[in-house]
């Protein structure tokens, strides 16, 4: 059995007035994925348990068949496995955004997805003014970076993700507990650093978002999980995708990771050839995972007409071509779902539950109509995550 898992990031919406109240993926020309319901069946399934915060890192530890309850230690932890990054079971690992913020409020938790030369550039020039013992920045993907600390310190803390309050001030988010102190004064020594930087000046004057500070935030130790093939017993297994996190999710299931030239988080990355890469890997593994960010950064922007355009391009570039490749084997299951919703109305991430579609050898057809969130509702549902990954492996 060849198995095939394609996340649109945050495609799953609410319905908007702009759209005469349908969601981004009714409006969306999805001829596969339509395909794809019409052959097999849709669901939703609820990825975020009550308790904790809306996020692909919960989201996606969730659809991979891990309780966050058992396994989830915190975003940053996940992110320094994707770099692997050694770790001690006493160390912290603190994400640190660069961030936009403008007279206090929280405009722009990428600093308009400022670019990774740039941002390693402000890092460095920031980890020479932070004389602070034990604490060491590791520079990511754009604005998605690291702050380690091996030490003696104490932490207790409550944080909040940038992309969680665009359009509040920043000060009601500030980093609260045992500990926060040394996080706030970072974090003030980061507009210091910043505020005329040669980089932050170009920018402005180019009219783009600047990286005006640094945001502390996800933090956690190491986890301890236990590997896809221990639970569910899937001997090769491999992941493309853009982004840290879900690499780091890899790292630790024991799954490769497959690079590919000119992919991004952005709408700006290369749909096609990603779509490519997922179909050729499928020769090589039992499983492979291919995650896309754009429909969910689109959503954090307030950008309905980029989440539709991203969607129909998974739809053509990857769905496609990986659909027909699935049919070139005898036994095979294709699941297509976004983690979780992202929500254009607030341009936060949304608690409801994601819409799934399976299609493939076994799969009991049901004729549901067209893939969204509303036909998905009709379906099958699942109200623990962590059962999903079973469901698409062994379920009818």
């Amino acid at each position: 059995m060849k198995y095939a898992i394609i996340i649109p990031d945050g495609a799953a919406d609410e319905p908007l007035k702009e759209l005469d109240g349908k969601t981004p993926l009714e409006v969306a020309k999805t001829p596969n994925m339509d395909q794809l319901a019409a052959e097999g069946r849709m669901g939703v399934v609820h990825t975020v348990p009550p308790g904790f915060e809306s996020g692909s890192d919960v989201a996606t530890m969730c659809l991979l068949g891990y309780a966050p309850s058992k396994y989830h230690t915190g975003r940053a932890p996940l992110e320094a496995a994707a770099q692997r990054i050694a770790l001690a079971p006493t160390d912290w690992v603190f994400r640190c955004n660069l961030v936009t913020v403008k007279n206090g409020i929280m405009k722009d938790h990428s600093a308009g997805g400022i670019s990774n030369e740039d941002a390693r550039t402000l890092l460095a020039e920031l980890a020479k003014q932070v004389q602070v013992p034990g604490f060491q920045f590791y520079p990511g993907v754009s604005y998605r970076n690291l702050l380690v600390y091996r030490g003696t310190q104490e932490f207790d803390l409550k944080t909040k993700p940038p992309h969680e309050f665009p359009e509040e001030p920043e000060a009601k988010y500030l980093p609260t507990g045992t500990g926060s102190e040394i996080l706030r004064q970072m974090i003030e020594t980061s507009k210091k650093c910043f505020g005329e930087d040669p980089i932050n000046v170009a920018r402005r004057k180019a009219g783009a978002n600047e990286a005006s500070q640094i945001w502390l935030w996800g933090q956690g130790h190491a986890p301890n999980m236990p590997s896809f093939v221990q639970r569910f017993g899937v001997k090769s297994a491999a992941m493309i995708t853009a982004v840290d996190l879900l690499r780091g999710l890899a790292v630790l299931l024991g799954w490769d990771l497959i690079e590919v030239p000119g992919m991004t988080s952005f709408h700006d990355t290369d749909y096609a050839g990603q779509g490519v890469a997922t179909a050729a890997a499928l020769d090589k593994y039992d499983l492979v995972f291919s995650h896309i960010e754009a429909p969910d950064e689109a959503s954090h922007q307030a950008d309905w007409k980029t989440k539709i355009a991203a969607i129909e391009h998974i739809d053509k570039y990857v769905v496609g071509p990986v659909m027909q490749k699935m049919r070139t084997f005898p036994e095979w299951r294709l699941l297509v779902m976004p983690d979780h919703p992202t929500l254009i109305s607030n341009r936060k991430h949304g608690y409801g539950p994601a819409p799934f579609v399976i299609a493939g050898t076994g799969v009991k057809q049901t004729r549901q109509g067209a893939y969204c969130e509303k036909n998905a509702a009709s379906g099958v549902r699942l109200e623990h995550g962590e059962d999903l990954m079973e469901y698409f492996l062994r379920g009818k």
